[in-house]
């Protein structure tokens, strides 16, 4: 399943990535902060996970090398570059994100390193690795029925950051976020911040919900921990700059699937707005007269009965 929901991992795990209902954005406290104007859309960011060869992946995480080229090649013949979503960030702001794609990888997986790396080192191009804060240099024990994938050292992800690729957080333990209590929620989004600031040795300013599950305390936590910006997976009431949707990429996927789902990701971002819009409209005064009623509410007439 290679929606943007995410792999077909994500969708067994059971959570839930936002409320059932539009009408459950909160209307105050919002934790999107800047949110795309009317008209505008949102980031181009492509969720890869690992890039190897694995003769069975029933998890959907793993591109080829030689795929992986491929797509980067496409992405570069059509004047895109890729960058890490810090870079992406940062030009947004001053305007100049026109051609940009955002490349991620989550997990952290030791083949970044060794295949990603290289490939996009020929096309200048670079991206963000999310990493278990806990788990580097062990394995994905979390994926039960996945291969098992090492994980990237504390000296690789010293050396990646010192080459500057960025390094953001993908939690403690690669556990979803959704439902966990407020004390361990801040220990999940705190603790791996600070464990990797003092392996990179300067800011960790970029956070990834594990399994791409957000909810409204997830959100707060993870800007309360003074991140910069999330990345999350589908499009949702949260979507914004703690819930930045992102486009599912498998080895499945060449040229003209990637340009459907560029099309998909720009019509998912005009529904998410149309949404919001909508949502956020105050509602019209009840017409007809009535009477005052003590602290300002106001009474009105009963019709005919």
């Amino acid at each position: 399943m290679d929606t943007e929901r995410g792999t077909v991992r994500s969708a067994e795990a059971g959570a839930v990535d936002a409320p059932p209902h539009w009408a459950r954005l909160p209307r105050s406290r919002s934790p999107l902060g800047e949110l795309p104007g009317p008209g505008s859309s949102s980031q181009w960011i492509l969720m890869y996970h690992s890039v190897a060869v694995e003769k069975e992946d029933p998890y959907r995480l793993t591109v080829s090398p030689d795929r992986f080229a491929e797509q980067i090649a496409w992405l570069h013949r059509r004047g895109r570059r890729g960058v890490s979503v810090r870079e992406l960030m940062r030009a947004r702001a001053a305007g100049q994100d026109d051609k940009l794609v955002g490349l991620t990888f989550d997990d952290g997986y030791a083949d970044f390193a060794r295949h990603a790396v290289p490939i996009l080192q020929a096309y200048g191009f670079t991206a963000t690795a999310y990493v278990v804060a806990d788990l580097l240099g062990r394995a994905n024990d979390w994926d039960a029925e996945g291969p098992r994938k090492k994980l990237l050292t504390v000296q690789e992800v010293t050396e990646l950051a010192a080459a500057g690729w960025e390094i953001g957080s993908h939690g403690l333990g690669h556990q979803s976020l959704p439902g966990l209590s407020a004390d361990v929620l801040a220990a999940q989004t705190r603790e791996s911040r600070r464990i990797l600031e003092e392996v990179v040795g300067g800011p960790v300013t970029g956070f990834c919900y594990p399994y791409g599950h957000v909810d409204l305390p997830a959100t707060l936590a993870v800007r309360d921990a003074g991140y910069d910006y999330a990345v999350a997976i589908a499009h949702s009431p949260f979507t914004g700059r703690f819930a930045l949707p992102r486009c599912y990429v498998g080895d499945r996927d060449g040229a003209w699937r990637l340009r459907a789902k560029h099309g998909r990701h720009r019509f998912r971002d005009t529904v998410t707005e149309l949404r919001r819009s909508r949502i956020a409209r105050p509602r019209p005064e009840p017409q007809g007269s009535g009477s005052q009623r003590p602290g300002g509410e106001r009474a009105t007439k009963e019709s005919g009965r």
